[in-house]
């Protein structure tokens, strides 16, 4: 009965973290966060199961930002120790205003429980597409906007580790912190962010930029191995990476993803390849790792739960699972503004298990009973 009482009052807890402010219209919530107090939820779930939120690439359109204030509703309905939006926060070819960033933010903010977001292609990367706007203008924006301290956002906070190294490029061609690359844990489970691009990594699309590229591409390389030794160090029970590029597994995704020879981790489709050192590198982590590993992307914008990733001899990774969230469907509005629930039990043998939340107001094809 112990375990059960320590449960519950752990819920009563994650309930209590998760408190304040609901009565509030969606810009007072986005002020009235400034005011929370920060919050550590280092300790809430040790040993128990808790759930987070994952979503992204969301919203391309004015009928999904009205979705995405339901989908808000529906993650603030739940009890959850944090949640985290995978990038692309508009389309890749509409303008890179500051109203898009304004109004993320305003999302984020709104959310109960402390809210992370890893940047997209289409939030900086693809800006260039425009004349109007300069690529790493827009990073450096984002990196002030949303990443100016060591907090998430939310109502509620979370203290995270930041990547503080000058290890990127700025838009006046100096090395400045990759902030956005952020760590944090919840229990026994270590979770990071870490800055990898669609659009080839910023390898092609209109002003494809190999200086920039190198420099993100070591810092995210350099901040995953030291995840993975920090996991080991602390005995975490798992890992779990978030980004926003699908960088192509093997060679059964060409509608939606890079071609690659899944033991090689080559590109194969003559497109420029932003990805295979840096898969090289996971890979290798991932096997000495041997504990669960998930890695968290958008970009496709196809919802799947898989395990596409090989060994050297064509063997599947059993310890890796790959996980897309839901994103954008104009031609059906809100039809796939919805969000995946994931169940976090340090105690079990997979320690993840996942649960697509269909929000019943965004039902298009089949309304909600």
């Amino acid at each position: 009965m112990k375990h059960v009482r320590d449960f519950r009052s752990v819920q009563r807890a994650t309930r209590r973290l998760a408190a304040g402010a609901s009565s509030l219209s969606l810009p007072l919530l986005a002020a009235a966060a400034m005011a929370s107090p920060n919050v550590s939820v280092d300790g809430l779930g040790r040993g128990y199961p808790y759930a987070i939120g994952l979503w992204g690439d969301l919203p391309y359109s004015t009928a999904q930002a009205a979705g995405v204030n339901h989908l808000i509703e529906d993650m603030n309905a739940q009890f959850l120790a944090f949640t985290v939006h995978d990038g692309d926060l508009k389309s890749g070819g509409s303008e890179c205003t500051d109203a898009v960033y304004t109004a993320a933010l305003g999302y984020f903010n709104a959310l109960k429980a402390p809210a992370m977001f890893t940047p997209g292609d289409n939030d900086w990367t693809d800006c260039d597409r425009n004349p109007n706007y300069n690529s790493l203008v827009q990073l450096d924006k984002e990196r002030k906007l949303f990443f100016d301290t060591p907090f998430s956002l939310g109502q509620r906070r979370l203290r995270q580790e930041v990547q503080t190294s000058p290890l990127c490029l700025g838009a006046d061609g100096s090395y400045v912190a990759c902030v956005e690359n952020r760590r944090w844990s919840v229990g026994r489970v270590i979770y990071a962010t870490m800055n990898v691009q669609g659009s080839c990594n910023n390898l092609c699309d209109v002003k494809p930029d190999p200086v920039e590229y190198a420099a993100r591409n070591a810092a995210n390389i350099a901040w995953m191995k030291e995840t993975f030794e920090l996991a080991k160090t602390r005995k975490a029970a798992a890992v779990m990476f978030i980004s926003q590029a699908n960088p192509g597994w093997d060679l059964n995704d060409p509608e939606r993803a890079p071609l690659r020879d899944p033991k090689t981790l080559a590109e194969t489709d003559g497109y420029p390849d932003g990805f295979q050192e840096f898969l090289s590198a996971l890979r290798e982590e991932v096997i000495a790792f041997r504990r669960p590993v998930a890695y968290v992307h958008g970009d496709s914008h196809y919802f799947r739960v898989d395990r596409p990733f090989l060994d050297a001899q064509g063997r599947r990774l059993e310890n890796f699972t790959r996980v897309e969230t839901f994103g954008d469907n104009q031609g059906n509005g809100t039809n796939d503004v919805q969000w995946l629930k994931v169940l976090v039990d340090p105690g079990s043998r997979e320690v993840f298990s996942y649960q697509p939340q269909i929000v019943p107001v965004n039902r298009v094809a089949v309304p909600a009973p």
